[in-house]
């Protein structure tokens, strides 16, 4: 198993973007925190400063299984404008590579045409940037290799539907158990 990365900028939602980091390195996977800004500090929508693993120039992603983008603004908006970020997910879709996206954050996914064919989720209001796709008003929706959130409440089915697709069902059963998540 190779790394999955976590795109930050500033105002990502802490809830989607610390959720989601926490449940795969519970699950044990390896999970780098990446800034998409000139600082390794980034700052989420509630004022919650983060120190970032590592920042974007600093990585060249050979190692890479999965790239995931949180939600939260204006942090998705500045994800979906990243113009190295928009040449590796295009790569990556390209390949056929997991990508996941949760809330506003699928817009930059719609943007570079990813999701034509696709079916996905995001945050009530944005649907029209999900160029292509069709629109489920579902919590979590996984087509392929691409899964997507709805929103900050979606935000633990969501960490745990990309356990099950890295890891097993088993473990998100595991996990559900010692984090006291009711069956």
């Amino acid at each position: 198993m190779g790394t999955v990365y976590v795109f930050f900028a500033d105002g990502f939602e802490e809830i989607e973007a610390l959720t989601v980091v926490d449940v795969l390195r519970r699950a044990e996977l390896k999970v780098k925190i990446v800034s998409v800004t000139p600082d390794e500090i980034v700052v989420g929508a509630h004022d919650v400063s983060l120190l970032c693993d590592v920042n974007f120039v600093n990585c060249d992603f050979y190692d890479a299984d999965m790239l995931i983008l949180p939600g939260g603004m204006p942090g998705a908006q500045t994800l979906s404008e990243h113009p190295g970020l928009g040449k590796l997910l295009t790569a990556f879709a390209a390949k056929g590579k997991r990508i996941s996206a949760i809330c506003a954050a699928p817009m930059a996914l719609g943007k570079l045409g990813i999701l034509k064919g696709y079916t996905a989720t995001c945050y009530p209001g944005f649907e029209g940037y999900l160029e292509g796709a069709t629109y489920v008003d579902e919590p979590v929706v996984s087509d392929r290799n691409i899964i997507t959130g709805r929103g900050p409440g979606a935000a633990m089915d969501f960490a745990y539907r990309i356990v099950e697709e890295l890891v097993s069902k088993e473990k998100v059963a595991e996990l559900k158990k010692g984090m006291l998540v009711a069956k």
